[in-house]
């Protein structure tokens, strides 16, 4: 049987809440120091606190164990890297938020992350269905 719209609507919009609270409300000083380096612990806890959410979304969806472990740790490496490519950009182009090119940067790291969900959503419907 097939999820209904309505539930991969409830499934994306709980991943939209949850990366609300990850991305803007959870970050610590650790987290948004230094993520022009690719191995920053501050990056790993920030793609952390995201996998703690997604779990949470995931258990209320009741997605099965093994799905929920393997699809949080595949945001884990796609959401680190994202990161990562967005920091690492932003230094070498020495960006801040006076500057066009700055929003330009945040606007694509925040649609990957999106599309991210979008892929999350699609193989939980595909997977555990």
């Amino acid at each position: 049987m097939l999820p209904t719209i309505s539930t991969v609507l409830l499934l994306i919009c709980l991943l939209q809440v949850k990366h609300m609270f990850a991305d803007y409300f959870l970050q610590t000083p650790k987290m948004l120091s230094g993520r022009g380096e690719y191995w920053h612990m501050g990056r790993a806890q920030h793609a952390g606190v995201h996998v703690v959410g997604s779990i949470i979304v995931f258990v209320i969806m009741g997605a099965p164990v093994l799905f929920t472990l393997v699809i949080v740790a595949l945001e884990w490496v796609i959401h680190f890297n994202i990161d990562y490519c967005k920091a690492r950009y932003s230094d070498d182009k020495d960006l801040n938020p006076t500057q066009a090119l700055f929003w330009r940067a945040a606007g694509v790291d925040q649609a990957l992350h999106q599309l991210t969900y979008v892929a999350m959503a699609w193989a939980w419907a595909v997977f555990t269905y």
